[in-house]
């Protein structure tokens, strides 16, 4: 009887031992069914069929792994129709080496999490970017803009960070407007501005200009049947060029129909809706009514912008 009993005791323990068993076994199961999805930035991108080329440069780039990391960050992200409308396609991205692109996509990145509600009414509020350079944003009636452009989708969150989807790619800075001048071809605008030694004025001071293209000048001088911008009065030349020129940042986002005052005195009339397929316009007093259509906007400096328009606006 005692062997009997030990047997079943035995037996009893067995049996509590496979159900333990199979207890642990049984959870350690379900915890392995608990996978964790990861959604940081470089997933939204991944995963976005809109953002193609954008995941094209961010890994020609090498920095998916940057973007998959803790942040937070703000990613001004130009989606594939952005990069179209700003001239880019996959091509133009495969010619830019690894660093170029990174520099560029870091120009897009903010080291800290910006929801559209916390960016500052502004006008145009200094943010420094994760590559160390400045964007400056704004929120008016119109919605969110950096450096002008218009952010169409805003807030689309992330682990570690938000993307904000903006309608063209965001410009670098390559100098002051003199050396963004010259970086564009704007020869005869750089030749015009030496001529009147307004170089250090448009160096150093925060300052837009609305910058004539080379066909514009041309226009001009065939106007007054000259041959060449040194044949134009020097004081005529001085009060034409200071009559491009107005005080502070003004973007795109910035500007309104109406009066708009310029640095040397006098008003020019812009007017967003009336150009060349419904582009913006820009008119100076003297022009006859005659508009000068703006024929590219934004275009960053490290002391101001520039707008290029096909007309030399006349005081």
């Amino acid at each position: 009887m005692k062997i009997k009993n030990q047997i079943k005791r035995a037996l009893s323990l067995l049996s509590l031992i496979t159900i333990l068993s199979v207890t642990i076994t049984s959870c350690n199961k379900d915890d392995d069914d608990q996978v964790t999805t990861s959604n940081t930035i470089t997933d939204k991108v991944v995963a976005d069929g809109s953002l193609t080329l954008l995941k094209k440069a961010v890994i020609k780039a090498g920095l998916e792994a940057t973007l998959d990391g803790t942040g937070p960050f703000t990613v001004f992200a130009p989606d594939d129709a952005a990069f179209a409308a700003s001239g880019i396609n996959a091509a133009a991205i495969d010619a830019l080496t690894p660093a170029q692109l990174n520099s560029l996509l870091l120009y897009h990145t903010i080291a800290a999490k910006i929801l559209a509600a916390d960016v500052p009414a502004g006008p145009n509020a200094k943010v420094v970017t994760a590559g160390g350079d400045s964007v400056f944003v704004t929120k008016n009636a119109s919605g969110v803009f950096v450096n002008g452009i218009k952010v169409n989708t805003a807030d689309i969150a992330a682990d570690n960070g938000v993307i904000h989807k903006i309608v063209k790619v965001l410009n670098k800075p390559v100098g002051n407007i003199v050396e963004t001048a010259v970086a564009s071809g704007l020869d005869s605008l750089v030749k015009a501005a030496t001529l009147a030694g307004l170089g250090t004025i448009l160096s150093n001071n925060t300052l837009t200009v609305f910058a004539p293209t080379n066909q514009a000048f041309t226009g001009l001088l065939t106007a007054l049947s000259l041959t060449d911008i040194n044949q134009i009065p020097l004081p005529t030349l001085t009060a034409v060029l200071t009559y491009h020129v107005v005080g502070g940042r003004a973007f795109s986002s910035d500007l309104a129909n109406g009066s708009l005052p310029m640095f040397a005195g006098g008003n020019t009339t812009t007017n967003l809706s009336n150009g060349t397929g419904g582009g913006p316009t820009i008119l100076g007093n003297a022009n006859s009514g005659t508009k000068s259509n703006i024929t590219a906007t934004n275009i960053v400096c490290r002391n101001g912008v520039v707008h290029l328009i096909d007309r030399v606006l006349l005081p």
